[in-house]
């Protein structure tokens, strides 16, 4: 099996974020990518690097309007005296159907959910570059592989058609998931990521033929609040394709396994030809985000449930981030889900 990823998606360095008001360094850092790689690497998986497939599969989730933004900004914020080393929205609109503003100071407000995702000079190829793995996995999939790990970097789950936040600038498992539309009539998205898949969600709502399940701590008072409950169902075409079960903090291994199956009871009605899992590390006990307390052990269990569904699958990497158990937390769960896919 393989495992899709290139360089330059390490070229995105984001120094800054608020957390509860105050700043502190982004733990969004490049060298997760080299602990995810090297752990993908032990558990047997061959490194490729992706195709360039230009803008296009891009395009096919996020809005020209936001692309265009993502693309230009940070060059354009060069020309503002005084502004700050990184993009970083200082005001946000309370509509989103009123006039675009031409600055970059308002259109980072109305493109920019919080300040968990500040633009660099590398952002965007490295998000470009990390979208191109999740496509570059899909390919690999629709070629006739089993499953094939996008190892994405920048995340991007909390990314909407038209929006950024949560360290998440293209939204790959949609990217990934709308790649497979190509072959396959209906597609599931299964999130277990500490936080709630509130782009993913954001872009499927009204669809049916993507089914969003998304298992998180309780957003009632966790990261990102305003999403991620469990009344939210989905609107129009796509009421009863969206599945939120969010977990009380400090879960462990039991309780989010018991809410996993029950996800996957939900996917079995759907009967998709092909799975997207949006892979975060972050429920771990030991991730210093620190909301559910999900063992080594029990990411491979965790692995052992999806795998079992023997569908088609990209596994998107999503959050995670420094500390002692991350690689093996990966090498747990991809050992497992290899071992079960068989």
């Amino acid at each position: 099996m393989k495992v899709v990823f290139d360089d330059a998606q390490r070229r995105h360095d984001p120094k800054f974020f608020l957390s509860s008001g105050a700043p502190k360094p982004n733990p969004e850092q490049p060298r997760r990518a080299d602990i995810l790689l090297e752990a993908a690497l032990r558990a047997g998986l061959e490194r490729v690097v992706p195709a360039d497939y230009g803008v296009g599969p891009v395009a096919a989730v996020h809005t020209p309007e936001y692309l265009q933004f993502l693309s230009t900004v940070f060059e354009r914020w060069q020309h503002i005296e005084n502004a700050s080393e990184e993009v970083i929205p200082n005001v946000h609109p309370d509509r989103r159907d009123g006039a675009y503003p031409a600055s970059a100071v308002g259109q980072a407000g109305y493109h920019i959910a919080d300040t968990a995702a500040p633009i660099g000079a590398e952002t965007w190829t490295s998000a470009l570059r990390g979208a191109h793995s999740a496509v570059h996995a899909a390919q690999l999939v629709l070629e006739g592989e089993n499953w094939a790990y996008a190892l994405c970097r920048p995340p991007g789950h909390h990314a909407f058609r038209d929006l950024a936040g949560g360290f998440c600038f293209l939204n790959n498992s949609a990217i990934a998931a709308e790649r497979l539309r190509r072959r396959h009539e209906r597609v599931a998205i299964v999130d277990v990521d500490l936080h709630h898949g509130n782009g993913t969600q954001g872009i499927f709502y009204d669809r049916a033929d993507v089914l969003t399940i998304s298992i998180h701590a309780d957003p009632v008072r966790f990261y990102p609040f305003f999403w991620g409950h469990a009344d939210e169902r989905g609107v129009g075409a796509g009421l009863g394709y969206n599945l939120n079960l969010p977990l009380p903090r400090g879960t462990g291994d039991d309780g989010f396994l018991q809410a996993l199956d029950k996800g996957l009871e939900r996917v079995a009605a759907f009967a998709p030809g092909a799975l997207v899992i949006a892979l975060g590390l972050d429920p771990s006990e030991a991730d210093p985000l620190a909301g559910l307390s999900v063992t080594t052990k029990g990411f491979g269990r965790i692995a052992e449930h999806l795998a079992a569904l023997h569908l088609p699958t990209v596994i998107v990497q999503e959050g995670g981030y420094i500390c002692p158990p991350l690689g093996d937390n990966l090498l747990s769960f991809l050992d497992c889900f290899s071992l079960i896919y068989r």
